[in-house]
């Protein structure tokens, strides 16, 4: 759902999908083939929240800030399931892995793969193409470049995917049983370990 909130109406780019049971209020501008989630909320409530063309924020994730403040997250980041994204900046291209939970006033470089469940503490400056995990985060190495290649062809994916949800998805009421067999989903998605043995 979109809402205004005292007169700020969220900007969303007719190529981007919004699903219906998401939640985007007040000063919030989506740019071009952005996929925002299933129970995401982004608040912009409080401050101006920019989403760059190619962001993905996936189901469950939050992003919001203090009062005044305003963030961005850059051209095709990358928003993994669950995660918090609280007052802090979103570099290009960068990946926030599941359930992590970044915080204000945080900047994350370019290309940087932060890992799933890690945090963030406020004030933390990530310079680019740095891998990030743990409580409190640590930078373990650098990215290398068949990881961002990795990264970049899996939010490749979830850029193709508002244009797969206005096409396809629709609400249904649910088959009581099985009509006829179904084929599986075609497997167009390697690990990382896969990614690059096989390239």
């Amino acid at each position: 759902m979109i809402y205004s909130f005292k007169g700020y109406i969220p900007v969303v780019h007719e190529t981007s999908f919004v699903h219906p049971l998401a939640a985007v209020t007040g000063n919030v501008i989506i740019g071009k083939n952005c996929y925002i989630g299933p129970g995401a909320a982004i608040r912009g409530d409080w401050g101006r929240i920019i989403l760059e063309d190619g962001v993905n924020v996936q189901e469950n994730c939050t992003v919001h800030m203090f009062p005044g403040k305003s963030i961005i997250l850059k051209e095709s980041a990358h928003v993994g399931h669950g995660a918090i994204i609280h007052g802090a900046n979103l570099g290009r291209n960068c990946l926030i892995g599941m359930n992590s939970v970044i915080m204000d006033h945080v900047n994350i470089g370019d290309e940087s793969i932060v890992g799933a469940m890690t945090f963030v503490k406020a004030e933390t400056v990530i310079p680019k193409r740095s891998l990030v995990v743990g409580n409190p985060a640590k930078i373990i190495k650098q990215v290398s470049d068949e990881m961002i290649d990795w990264k970049t062809k899996g939010t490749q994916l979830y850029q193709q995917l508002p244009k797969d949800c206005q096409e396809t998805l629709q609400e249904v009421e649910p088959l009581r049983e099985i009509t006829k067999p179904t084929k599986t989903q075609e497997n167009h998605y390697k690990t990382l370990r896969n990614f690059i043995k096989n390239n």
